[in-house]
């Protein structure tokens, strides 16, 4: 059963995050990538870093595969597009939290599936630790600390 990125779930919880803590979300992108719409003057190295903030940007879209929204850059107002591929974090400017993302393909999820290896992904089952193991720095062995494993 192949499933959708969590990439877009992910970048719109972290953005709530953010702003529920009252902090200022900012988003990293890749301004490389095929489709991204963003001032000139704001990208550096081949990214771009831009401020989320409710107060900063207008009609702001955090969709499944793009991040829109218009905002002012030097007075003039600009709409903004980014693919959700291009979206590399999405952090508090204040202290820096929030969650970096690996540098995505821009292919289409089924060409991925079809030039990537075919054998079947394996499951993922939760595994005991062995017994000896404490808890958490606990004096209770005889619980079991779950942890995951890949079973083939």
């Amino acid at each position: 059963m192949e499933m959708t990125s969590t990439r877009p779930y992910l970048i719109r919880a972290i953005y709530e995050w953010i702003v529920d803590n009252r902090c200022t979300p900012y988003l990293l992108a890749d301004a490389t990538q095929r489709g991204i719409r963003v001032p000139a003057q704001a990208i550096k190295d081949g990214q771009v870093v831009l401020n989320l903030a409710p107060m900063a940007v207008d009609r702001l879209e955090l969709g499944a595969t793009e991040v829109r929204f218009n905002a002012r850059f030097s007075g003039v107002s600009q709409s903004v597009s980014v693919p959700v591929t291009a979206v590399l974090a999405v952090y508090a400017k204040e202290n820096g939290q929030g969650m970096m993302f690996p540098p995505e393909s821009e292919e289409a999820p089924e060409e991925v599936a079809e030039s990537a290896d075919s054998s079947p992904v394996a499951p993922m089952a939760a595994v005991p630790a062995p017994e000896s193991a404490p808890i958490d720095g606990g004096d209770k062995p005889d619980r079991p600390r779950p942890s995951l494993r890949i079973v083939k």
